[in-house]
Parts: structure tokens; C-alpha cells; sequence
């Protein structure tokens, strides 16, 4: 079975931008349509990638630690968990939000802490395993990221609902700032890994990160 051609062969190198196939024959720096910069590879991407899932899983334990919102009524208040939330909506029949709030806050978090350390150790090592699976897990975690603000939005939207009614009073915590936090973080550890790097063994990764650096 022949090669396919590939990208680097031709000296084209794709703007990441506009998507114009730039002739890389001169060395130009930023494309000649729009001006961005251009980049054969995602610079550090490993490096890059690794420091924000670690720093996303540093603001996870206070996230998860701390209240994120304080409920009172007829002058009695309460502190809220995220965890601690969730049985109190389920204990109180909203199944639902409790359900929304623990899937985007919980098992969201966890699936992309552990899908983004198993791409980021594989792609390190250059390993060939599984990698058109590896592959449809990074465009899931690339899918999942769009609603990892869910719960944020839900307990907003049931905080607006409970003072239209007048029947509580509802005070975000600290605890929510560290929780965007960890959205925010592991969605760029997410933009910053290459995909690329699942398909590529460690002697093409040394090409590649050598034109990126020109």
C-alpha cells in the first residue's frame, strides 16, 4: 500500500487560522492571507498541556472543599458544597438539578482528568496503542469541554428562581470561583495538547518540533 503524501513532504504548512495551505519554501512567520502566525506543531504542547491539567487538579480540592454557595432562610443560613448541594436537591426531590449539577461538576471533571492524563502520558512515551480510539477520546473531551459551565448556569438560573419567589436567600461562595477556575484550566490543557502527537512516534515528533522551532 502506497504512502499517503503528507503535508511536511509538499513544504506546505496549514494556518491555523484561516485554514489557507501556506508554501513553507521561504520560512514566512505569519500567513500571507491573514497574518497569523504560522506553526507546523502547537509549541510545548506536552509541556503546556501537562501545566494546566495540573494546575486545574490544585483548584479542584478547594473547589470541591470549599462552599460554593450559602442558602438562608428565615434568618437561618447554610454553606453549600458542591457534593453537599447535590444531596440536598435530591433530598428535596429536584432529582434533576441534582443529577446536572453532579454529572458537569463530578464525573465530567474526573472523565477529562483522566482521558487528558492518558493522552498526555501515550503521546509522551510514543506509544501505537489504540490510537484511533485515543483519538475520538480527545474530540470527546474537545465536545464535553463546551458544557462544563453547565452547572455553574444551573445553580445561577436556581438562585435567580429562589429570590424571584422570595422563599430564600442564595449567596455564591468561594468555592464556585475555584470551580470556573478548573473549567477554564482544563479546557486550555484541552486546546494546548496536538492531536497529531497520538499518531506520531518519537523520531517524527523530533522532525516536527525542530521546523516548528524555525
Amino acid at each position: 500500500m502506497n504512502t499517503p503524501t503528507l503535508a511536511s513532504d509538499l513544504n506546505l504548512c496549514l494556518c491555523h487560522s484561516c485554514g489557507k495551505s501556506c508554501d513553507m519554501s521561504g520560512r514566512p512567520l505569519f500567513c500571507e492571507r491573514c497574518g497569523a502566525p504560522l506553526h507546523a506543531r502547537k509549541t510545548n504542547s506536552l509541556s503546556r498541556s501537562w501545566a494546566f491539567l495540573l494546575t486545574s487538579l490544585v483548584f479542584y480540592i478547594p473547589a470541591n472543599v470549599l462552599p460554593v454557595m450559602n442558602t438562608s432562610m428565615l434568618g437561618n443560613g447554610a454553606d453549600s458544597t458542591i457534593m453537599s448541594g447535590v444531596l440536598e436537591f435530591w433530598q428535596h426531590g429536584a432529582w434533576d438539578i441534582a443529577l446536572i449539577i453532579f454529572i458537569a461538576s463530578i464525573a465530567v471533571p474526573g472523565v477529562k482528568f483522566a482521558v487528558l492524563s492518558l493522552l498526555l502520558v501515550t503521546a509522551q512515551r510514543g506509544s501505537n496503542w489504540a490510537r484511533k480510539e485515543r483519538s475520538r477520546l480527545y474530540r470527546f473531551i474537545e465536545l464535553i469541554g463546551y458544557w462544563s459551565m453547565l452547572d455553574v448556569i444551573v445553580v445561577a438560573l436556581v438562585a435567580a428562581l429562589v429570590k424571584f419567589h422570595g422563599l430564600a436567600d442564595i449567596e455564591p461562595r468561594v468555592g464556585i470561583l475555584f470551580f470556573g477556575l478548573v473549567v477554564v484550566f482544563t479546557m486550555l490543557s484541552a486546546m494546548s495538547f496536538d492531536p497529531r502527537l497520538i499518531w506520531e512516534n518519537p523520531t517524527q515528533r523530533e522532525v516536527a518540533n525542530g521546523i516548528a522551532s524555525h
